[in-house]
Parts: structure tokens; sequence; C-alpha cells
């Protein structure tokens, strides 16, 4: 008994210790020729990527940051191979900030290989884009040559396709496979591939063929190898590698001599049968511990979820907040509102860091995150003390949790836990249009072609929300900083905190409450209250004007002492001037004929009596059709007050603008 006692403790200290060396088991590193100089900036910026990466390490097993501004900015990941645990994903990114700055000192680029994980760096932005370079080629320690590689070869070649196919266009393996074929009755492949996931399907499919075809020239007829690039690695091997997989080889079948060998062969075969009793204990042992463990985990995310969405339910309460969330829980359509939790949030956006925050606004803190495949989000944090951001918060879930269109900002996620209430955002790079729209040098960047997508988006999206979807809805503050741009600099409308619905047949709302911004109220909503899909044309409409001529509604340097755009360019329309409305920048890319015909349609929109305005359909086809007759444009609202947001009257910044509730009592007479 205490022999075996003594073997099982050896054999359980010698495999503990064979995995910590595994951590540690370094393959390859690639290093630029490029040098950064050492206390500059970009090393500070290196410094504080790595530890980040360490900290996500124990959360998920992707992860892509960027730190610092340009020119300094510098550029990270780390990927663990899919089969480890987090402590192993952990403990390989640990070792290998350390090892990668050793091994590539006052480097700009540099990517280091482990057995469990690889880490990489750069000075350039690498997330999406494909390195077809195969980098490392290494033969696995055990690697012999095979006694028949025909059949090992086509056996193995087969068995790595299908993993690839697997690996590239399953979503739900996230770009990561591993998988068994057998060459010969009693002999298996085992193997695994993966890809980073912010690759395309058809990229990390590319990726991996590319690695399969090396094998030929590198290892034919070797039964174990490691290929790895800098997009995607595969692994296989005659022996199981998979972490926490048994593997117990079989003893060789005993010679003559020794079955013959009286009681040293029989205290050979004890000591055999205790390490197999030993090995198959510690098995057995830790998968009853595993087992607990994971149906411990499922039954409290299961546990997690259900008193999220019921709390979520009892938070937003009756009627409609109630009507719309049950039927995305019970219905069909249960994903449309998915729930996540929020530790994979405080991951994503490195425990809500300073250094991930976008800006504030009347609902709360804004913050960049990215999630464990590889997609940046933007998290509003519902700041505890904000009873505009409550309001807000309900009215994004209960309005906006269906929607579906490529000009409206898709809500991703929302979570309720332990006090904390987000909502999960697709990020948008390139900001805000505002940012854009009234900096003189950014300024430059918006042609005339792009002008024109951004407002022929814009308009999509309002017809969407007026016409096309589940629920008739009025945005209400509709405005330059309420449109983001993607990365391709397609607009999308945001912020559907004020957003309000049209029940059954009502055409218009009456409400005591008038909340908006100064400029882009239609005057019906700002004098009575009364809100309708024409009160979104009419903010459209000094969208529209403001994106023409590059000059806010409310600014205070209008030419000729105008009050407002709306007066200025409704004089200059009047005058037969209206081509001097148009940006000075703008002028030079864009058809007299057709700018004019879109400073008509600015117009339409913004008349004063909302019956005049046209819809957003009838918005859509004059945009796209020159030969359609518009009518004369009648005199639009104006307003002299000057009760201004002043957090948008800063222009060229990037934060996040509250919602501005605002009373308009002056009216110039007509």
């Amino acid at each position: 008994m205490h022999i075996f006692q003594l073997s099982f403790f050896l054999l359980l200290f010698h495999s503990l210790s064979q995995a910590q060396q595994l951590y540690n088991e370094y393959y390859y590193s690639n290093c630029s020729v490029a040098d950064y100089t050492a206390n500059t900036t970009f090393e500070i910026n290196l410094n504080s990527l790595l530890p980040i990466l360490i900290f996500n390490a124990r959360f998920v097993y992707y992860f892509y940051t960027e730190r610092g501004a340009n020119p300094d900015t510098i550029y990270g990941l780390f990927l663990c191979r899919g089969d480890v645990t987090f402590n192993t994903c952990n403990a390989c990114v640990n070792q290998s900030t350390q090892d990668i700055k050793q091994r590539c000192p006052n480097r700009k680029q540099a990517v280091i290989w482990y057995d469990h994980c690889m880490l990489r760096y750069s000075d350039r932005n690498f997330k999406s884009v494909y390195d077809p370079s195969i980098n490392s080629i290494m033969l696995t320690r055990s690697s012999k040559n095979t006694t028949d590689p025909q059949p090992f070869n086509q056996t193995l070649n087969s068995l790595l396709r299908n993993l690839s196919s697997v690996a590239a266009f399953n979503p739900s393996v996230r770009m990561s496979a591993m998988g068994e074929a057998n060459f010969t009755a009693s002999q298996k492949i085992y193997a695994i591939v993966q890809c980073t996931p912010d690759l395309s399907e058809n990229d990390c499919y590319t990726c991996l063929l590319a690695a399969i075809s090396e094998i030929p020239v590198c290892c034919d007829g070797r039964d174990g190898a490691v290929i790895s690039g800098a997009s995607c690695a595969m692994r296989y091997d005659v022996l199981p590698f998979y972490v926490g997989a048994a593997s117990v080889p079989r003893p060789p079948p005993s010679s003559p001599t020794d079955s013959s060998s009286g009681n040293g062969g029989n205290q050979s075969k004890i000591i055999i049968f205790i390490s197999v009793a030993s090995v198959a204990g510690l098995v057995l042992f830790s998968s009853c511990i595993y087992c607990f463990c994971y149906r411990r985990q499922r039954k409290r995310s299961r546990k997690v979820k259900e008193n999220g969405h019921h709390e979520l339910l009892n938070y937003l309460g009756p009627p409609i907040g109630s009507e719309l969330l049950y039927s995305s829980m019970n219905g069909e359509q249960t994903q449309d509102l998915p729930l996540i939790d929020l530790v994979t949030i405080q991951a994503a956006t490195n425990n809500f860091s300073d250094e991930n925050k976008l800006g504030e606004g009347g609902f709360g803190p804004v913050y960049k995150g990215m999630l464990p495949d590889g997609k940046e989000i933007a998290v509003k944090r519902l700041s505890k003390s904000s009873g505009q951001g409550l309001e807000e918060f309900k009215n994004e879930v209960t309005l906006i949790a269906k929607l579906q269109h490529r000009n409206l900002v898709k809500l991703m996620y929302c979570c309720i836990e332990r006090g904390e209430k987000l909502l999960i955002y697709e990020y948008m790079p390139n900001t805000s249009l505002n940012v854009f729209l009234f900096d003189p040098v950014k300024r430059a960047q918006l042609g005339w072609e792009r002008c024109q997508s951004i407002i022929g988006g814009i308009a999509k999206g309002l017809v969407y929300l007026h016409e096309d979807s589940r629920l008739r809805i009025i945005h209400r503050d509709l405005k330059s900083s309420n449109i983001l741009l993607d990365h391709e600099m397609n607009p999308k409308i945001s912020d559907f905190g004020m957003a309000r619905f049209l029940r059954g047949n009502q055409s218009q709302v009456n409400t005591n409450k008038v909340v908006g911004t100064y400029g882009y109220m239609a005057p019906e909503y700002a004098m009575g209250g009364r809100f309708s899909v024409k009160s979104d044309v009419y903010s459209f409409g000094v969208l529209l004007l403001e994106i023409l001529s590059g000059k806010r509604n409310n600014g205070l340097n209008l030419p000729n002492h105008a009050q407002s755009l709306l007066t200025y360019a409704w004089e200059l329309w009047c005058d037969g001037k209206a081509l001097k409305l148009i940006d000075s920048l703008l002028a030079q890319t864009c058809p007299t004929s057709e700018v004019l015909r879109w400073i008509h349609i600015g117009l339409l929109c913004v008349q004063e009596d909302a019956a005049d305005r046209p819809t957003m359909s009838s918005v859509v086809l004059m945009l796209g059709s020159e030969s359609m007759d518009l009518p004369q444009p009648t005199q639009p609202g104006f307003f002299v007050s000057r009760v201004v947001n002043e957090s948008d009257q800063s222009s060229g910044s990037a934060k996040i603008r509250s919602l501005n509730e605002v009373t308009i009592s002056t009216l110039r007479p007509r």
C-alpha cells in the first residue's frame, strides 16, 4: 500500500512538473529589423501593452488591443491553443511577454511561439490582415519516420484539410479545430489547427492550406510536426497531445527473455501495473473534479442568465418594456436580446480602465473593448447617479433590441449583474460625423461622393425606423454627433435614448416634456410638444444643410449676422445665391446642378408646417433621381433662442455628447 501511494504521488509530482514545463516550451521567435530607441514613447506603450495581454489571458483565449497614439501606437495580441485551460493560457502568455523582449530586444515588430500560445506585437495595425508567411516549421520531440509513409501522408492530409474547413467555416468553433484519424488498424494521427479569430473565413482557410502545403517539403513521412505562422498554426502527432487527455502508452510485447526472468519479470509487471493504476486513478480523480466544476459553472451561468433576464424584465417595467422583452426572451427571436456576463466585459475593457474610456454622456461613461472572438465593442456603463441615463437604458433596450439595419448602430448585448447596467454596441472607429464635419482639417476628408454616401445612408436608416421596422420609431434627437462612422465611413444612426414609438394608427404623439438639442428640433415639437415622423424629417433637413455648408445650425460664426443656418440658407435661396452656402472644400468636387438640388431638398425638409415636409421615403427618391420634379419650398421655422448645448459647440471633440433638454421659448415672427 505504501509503495502504491509513493508511486502515485511521485507520478503526480512528475506530471505536474511536466505540465509546468509545457507552459514554457519555446518553439520559435521572429523579429523585425527595425529598432526603437530605449526610453521613448514607443517603449512606454509597449511596456503598458504587455501587462494588459497577461491580464486578459486569465479570461479569454484570444485578445487584440492597441496602446498609444500615432506615430507611437503599438498593436498586440495573444492566441492560446483552443484546448488549454485559462491557467495554462495565462502562464504561457506571462512567460512569452518576458521572453519576447529578451529574444527581440528593442525591435518594433516581434512574434513568439510556444506549444500553448503565440504572442505578437507591431508598430503597424495587423488586425484582420492575413500574413501569408510561414515562420516556423519544427518536428516534435518524439517525431520519427513512419514505416509506411504513403497511407500516413494521405490520412494526414485528409485530416488536416477537414479540420481546416471546420476551423474556417464553422462559427461555433472560433477558428480552432482538433481531431484524430486512423491510418492503421491500431494507430491514429492527432491534430489541431487554429487561426487568429480576427481573420476572415477565406483568409483562415487559405492560411491553413498554405501550412499544409509545407508538410511534403519539410516533414514528408515524419509522424509529428508543428507549423506556425503569424496568422495560423497547426500541430500533428501520433501521440495524443491535447492537454487533459489520457495518454498511457502500451508496454511493448514481452520477449522470451523477459518472460523467463523470474522475480525480475514479476517485479517489472508490478511496477507497470502500479504506474498504470496510478495514472488511471489520477485521470479518474481529475475527470471527477472537472465534471463537478463544469456542471457547477454551467449551472451558475444559467442562473446568472435567468436572473439577468428576470431582473431586466422587472427593471424595464410595463407596458412596452415588458412586452418587447418578453417576446425577445420567449419567442423565436430569443437571440435578439442576448445577455453577456460581467466578467467578459471587464476583461474586454481592461476592467473599465481610463485608457479604454472613449467619453462621457448623460447615460454615463463609454468604453472601448474587445471580445474574445476579436470583435471591437463600445460599452455604455450606466452611471448610478444618472437619472437621464436610467431612462435611456430602458429606452435603448426596449426599442432597438430588434432593429437590424446597416445604417443603425447595432446593440449587441446588454448586461445587468452585480449592480452594473451595461449596453454593448459595435465599435465605430471613426467616431461621429461632427468630428469630421466641423473640424477644418478633417473636413477635407469629406468629398462630394463621401457626403452623398453619408446623407443617403442616414436617409435610408430613417426610412427603416419610420416605415420598415416592426415598430414605427421617432428618433427625436437626430444630429451630427449622433451619426457614427464605421471604418469605411458608412453612417450609423445611434443614441436612441430619446426615441419613441407610434402605436397602431397613431400619426403623432403629444408630450409635456420637450427634450432634445437646440437647432435640430422641429417648431411644432419645440412649441407644442407634438412629435411625428415629420419631426425627424426636419432634423434630417438641418443635418443635410450642415453637411453641405460645413457650418452648425446653431453656430455663432454665420455670415451676415444670420441667427441660424436655416435663416442664412433661406435668404441665399430667395436671392438666387444658394451656391454661396456650399463649403469651399466641398465646392471643388460637387456638380453645381446636383448640389443645388440637394439644398432644395434640405429646405423642403425644414419647412415650418409639418404637413408640407416630405416623408423620408420621398426624400430617398428625391436624392436618387435628378428627373423627379421638386415643389417649391416654403419658409422654414426660425429660432433665435441662444440656449445652446455647450458640449455641441466644441468642434472636433470626440467625446460622447450628453442629451440636452431644452425648452424653446423665444420665436422669431414670420
